[in-house]
């Protein structure tokens, strides 16, 4: 199993390949910018791209969308509740003081809580944790073999659940009791030992954060 996470763009927003090359298929978790890149990598690997999936539709999170999906095809999937985010990047970018372009590639999958995406061996359970946006998703892979004796369960937490804090709820269509419930009864009740990716910063365990998060932890 091939798995690569590495930051993108002025926000460094974590982006991750993820293919398996006995089916020759991939999925790209979040490809916020830096297009290049992400093309290059994933044509490293020789697999098709069968995914892009999105934690959220902020714009360092889908600012390579179009131009990885123009050049590597997969289905873009995100939960309708971001649509109006995914549509607005470009309003996103001047709030920022950035200029991008406004046009976008439809969504081919709207995806929510309990679905099952899967590319070969890679299978994806997508969980809705609304509070950073209103659709907001985590994406939690069981059993990932990284070699014939170690196996990983990986949670990518978006900017929902990050080491040591949790995602801003200043933005459009935050919700702070919201991100807080979805963390406590959707993420923490996961195995300790689950390793967490998130949207940006450095990985970390459910374990690790259920004691010492400031904003969730015991």
């Amino acid at each position: 199993m091939f798995i690569k996470t590495f930051p993108v763009g002025t926000f460094q927003c974590n982006c991750t390949i993820l293919a398996d090359p006995v089916s020759g298929t991939a999925i790209i978790v979040d490809p916020g910018d830096n297009a290049e890149k992400i093309i290059s990598e994933v044509q490293k690997t020789g697999c098709t791209v069968k995914y892009l999936i999105h934690t959220h539709a902020h714009l360092d999170h889908i600012g390579a969308t179009k131009a990885t999906k123009d050049k590597l095809g997969g289905a873009i999937c995100l939960h309708k509740a971001d649509q109006f985010l995914y549509d607005n990047m470009a309003m996103q970018g001047e709030f920022l003081g950035m200029q991008l372009d406004p046009e976008v590639r439809a969504v081919d999958h709207y995806i929510n809580q309990g679905d099952e995406l899967e590319s070969g061996a890679l299978k994806a359970q997508v969980i809705h944790t609304p509070g950073h946006t209103p659709g907001s998703l985590c994406f939690l892979f069981n059993g990932l073999k990284l070699s014939e004796d170690k196996t990983v369960n990986l949670l990518f937490s978006g900017d929902t659940l990050f080491a040591g804090s949790i995602g801003r709820t200043d933005l459009w269509g935050g919700d702070y009791d919201q991100i807080i419930a979805s963390i406590k009864e959707r993420l923490l009740i996961l195995p300790g030992e689950t390793l967490v990716v998130a949207g940006h910063g450095s990985t970390t365990t459910i374990g690790r954060e259920k004691v010492s998060n400031p904003f969730v932890g015991a």
